[in-house]
């Protein structure tokens, strides 16, 4: 499968860090992942192999097993463009990595899940000594297990970092009950899911998901359980105390970090060396999780 840093397609809906979607015109959407990489909220100018395809399998994969515990977007997955059931012609380089989905109305939270202690999460537990309002017991490390998952949303950002917020902030913002449906709906999900991974040698450190509404009914949106919007950990290495090696762009961001850019447009180019490693991690992600090779000629 070729690199694809951006998809011409007629009809243009939305355009962010990895995703070109289209409008087909009749209340469903075309998500088109491309290869396309970013290292601190910036694109970088080259794509990494594979990304596109692992992120819309991968989706594809979680959208299956999950549906029975919350529904999503996901109508079919264009594993060739032999039956894509397109209004234009279908252009091979989408296939393995485009999936069509019902429009939806989205929530505009970032819903986030948290089984372990690390990132923006044990940033804030350092200072506060909880997380998004939540109090968490004294004396945690990084990367520690929580008791038990909690819910720390933030805001959708349309530039730059999201922020986290607290439960009150959310209901503030999308209604009392559409917080609570959002929040138990996440919980579940990670839950479900986190098990799942376990049974795999994968630790879902943590995730993020969107939701939105479909005919007045809360559905998954967006992609879920990637490795662009979770940390997934080893874990046989796992060892808390520390950062922990994740299956996901932390080679580009560690060579990012180490040429001294200043994190502005435009970025550097990564090393070839650099891109391999980061493709080898979301393929062996894939692989750990769905329990298969990523099909590279986009069958699935």
């Amino acid at each position: 499968m070729s690199v694809l840093l951006e998809a011409n397609l007629p009809n243009l809906y939305a355009r962010g860090k990895v995703r070109d979607t289209f409008d087909l015109g009749d209340g469903r959407l075309l998500m088109v992942a491309t290869d396309r990489i970013s290292a601190f909220d910036v694109v970088l100018p080259q794509g990494v192999p594979d990304k596109g395809a692992v992120l819309t399998q991968l989706s594809a994969f979680w959208f299956e097993k999950t549906a029975a515990v919350i529904p999503n977007h996901m109508l079919r997955l264009i594993s060739n463009c032999d039956n894509a059931d397109l209004p234009f012609p279908c252009p091979q380089n989408i296939a393995g990595r485009s999936m069509i989905v019902k429009k939806a109305k989205r929530v505009d939270i970032e819903c986030v899940a948290r089984g372990y202690l690390s990132g923006s999460g044990w940033a804030e537990y350092q200072q506060t000594g909880s997380v998004c309002g939540i109090p968490l017991p004294k004396g945690l490390r990084e990367s520690d297990k929580l008791p038990e998952p909690i819910f720390t949303p933030s805001t959708k950002a349309a530039s730059g970092h999201d922020i986290n917020i607290g439960f009150a902030e959310v209901a503030e913002m999308v209604g009392e009950e559409t917080a609570r449906q959002v929040r138990d709906a996440t919980l579940a999900i990670y839950r479900f899911a986190a098990a799942y991974a376990l049974e795999r040698g994968i630790i879902i450190a943590d995730t993020k998901m969107e939701l939105g509404r479909h005919d007045g009914r809360l559905i998954l949106i967006d992609e879920l359980l990637t490795p662009d919007s979770s940390r997934f950990w080893d874990a046989a290495t796992y060892e808390p105390g520390k950062s922990q090696p994740s299956f996901d762009k932390q080679p580009v961001r560690d060579w990012s970090v180490s040429t001294g850019w200043d994190k502005q447009p435009p970025a550097p180019t990564p090393t070839p060396d650099v891109i391999e490693q980061t493709t080898t991690r979301y393929r062996e992600a894939y692989r750990r999780i769905v329990g298969k090779e990523l099909d590279d000629g986009g069958s699935q």
